[in-house]
């Protein structure tokens, strides 16, 4: 039997089909080196990136665990990110459906506490939520680890980056000494060497490098001389014409200024950072990821655990002062069998990050000047698809088939001019091509989804 095989592992045959179901043909490398372990019921520590397999490493141990007639909190999951938490979540439900009637609880800050608090009443089996958060439920009494088997920090890195390094402390002082704790990051600082040591019982260690082979990526990095880093950044887009990419900035501010630079130059770009209200990152993800917009501009902590696939190019705005963080930005692109590409720009301030990387990829870095650049004048990037939001959704027992029976059938759309559809507590998105925007935005205007009336409008 083979040791990449889910069949070699000690869980229930159903599991097994579930995971067959869900495409899990064999184990990547972190569920090969870890899932043994963590079904031991050891403490492991996990050097792992996005994109390696690690939720289903501790999403298929934590099921293990899991006894469906106990409905109080048996695994944690803690993370930095309200989007990273949503994704972790979406996974463990669908790990989930070998395992009958469990439970799990999404608790994220930039959504009603009551709500929350009101589902956790009725028992949940898995809590899936951001550090802030489940410190406020456990504070106020809604939340009882007492019951807790399995702990899991994801990207545990980024929490502490973020300044959860106390609240996390307080988390765990709340959780039976007797639980197993599964840590998991993308780099290893000092300060999760310390954290490790202070919360894991004789944990194994398990560190998978990146997935890429040496070719997958082709990397360029462009000095700046007299040239700005604006219009430089705007030379990459009209030489490479990136059809999707993730510009990488260190601040906020600059992430806004960086994306309406780009709009205004007519490359469709949105951004995303901490500042977003949760309705508005909603919709910037729902639009990235259904190709409604073709460049996302990002801070480090606001693009980890982001859900990108098919990603062409990433490009470093600035390049990050740790090596380990430039190879993890890039690793977003050339996934999935695909060739991807990485274009940083640095000016002469900035060569000792050069030296760190080549240091780092034990590799020299390719070095290349702006004037190289073949410049497109009137350039611009347009997505193919536009979105429509809906005010209906799952509380109005809206379904994605339901969406796209009403607008390949009444509405006369043809199946490939329809996108992803996301649906939401109280409305829902479709991406549709943008030579038939206009008759499925009349449609739904004047026609019903499953007996309904709804309203629709294009978000820009």
């Amino acid at each position: 039997m083979n040791s990449d095989s889910f069949s070699s592992l000690p869980i229930s045959s159903a599991q097994i089909a579930n995971l067959d179901s869900l495409g899990y043909k064999k184990m990547t490398a972190i569920q090969a080196q870890g899932l043994p372990h963590v079904l031991q019921g050891k403490d492991l520590i996990a050097k792992a990136k996005t994109g390696s397999g690690k939720t289903a490493t501790f999403g298929i141990g934590l099921l293990s665990q899991i006894n469906p007639r106990f409905f109080g909190a048996q695994a944690l999951i803690l993370c930095p990110t309200r989007e990273l938490a949503d994704q972790v979540g979406k996974e463990l439900r669908k790990l989930a459906r070998g395992t009958p009637n469990i439970k799990l609880v999404l608790l994220c800050g930039g959504k009603p506490f009551r709500a929350q608090k009101d589902s956790l009443e009725h028992g949940a089996h898995i809590i899936v939520g951001t550090p802030g958060r489940i410190q406020d439920h456990l504070d106020r009494g809604t939340l009882v680890l007492d019951g807790l088997k399995t702990l899991v920090l994801d990207e545990a890195d980024r929490m502490l980056d973020m300044g959860f390094n106390d609240v996390i402390t307080e988390i765990i002082q709340k959780t039976p000494k007797t639980r197993q704790t599964l840590l998991f990051s993308a780099t290893y600082p000092d300060l999760i060497n310390k954290m490790c040591h202070a919360v894991l019982n004789n944990p194994v260690t398990v560190s998978v490098e990146s997935e890429h082979s040496s070719n997958v990526i082709e990397q360029s990095f462009y000095q700046l001389n007299k040239y700005r880093r604006d219009d430089a950044l705007l030379a990459l887009f009209e030489h490479y014409k990136p059809e999707t990419s993730l510009v990488f900035c260190h601040t906020k501010i600059q992430c806004d200024q960086v994306a309406r630079f780009l709009h205004n130059h007519q490359i469709d770009a949105l951004a995303i950072h901490g500042d977003l209200e949760q309705r508005e990152r909603d919709q910037v993800l729902v639009r990235f990821a259904n190709h409604s917009c073709s460049v996302l501009v990002a801070t480090d902590v606001a693009a980890r655990g982001l859900d990108i696939k098919a990603l062409q190019a990433v490009i470093n705005y600035e390049l990050p002062r740790d090596p380990e963080i430039y190879v993890h930005r890039i690793g977003r692109t050339g996934r999935a069998g695909e060739k991807g590409i990485a274009l940083s720009l640095y000016s002469n301030l900035e060569q000792q990050r050069i030296n760190a990387i080549e240091e780092y990829q034990q590799k020299p870095c390719q070095c290349k000047q702006l004037d190289s650049l073949t410049r497109q004048p009137n350039f611009s990037i347009q997505s193919p698809m536009v979105t429509l939001q809906l005010d209906a959704g799952r509380k109005n027992k809206i379904r994605p088939g339901d969406l796209l029976g009403a607008l390949t059938g009444d509405a006369g759309l043809a199946g490939s001019q329809i996108g992803k559809i996301d649906i939401f507590d109280i409305s829902s998105f479709v991406a549709i091509e943008r030579s038939a925007i206009r008759k499925a935005l009349s449609y739904l205007n004047r026609g019903k989804v499953k007996g309904r009336s709804v309203r629709a409008r294009i978000v820009e």
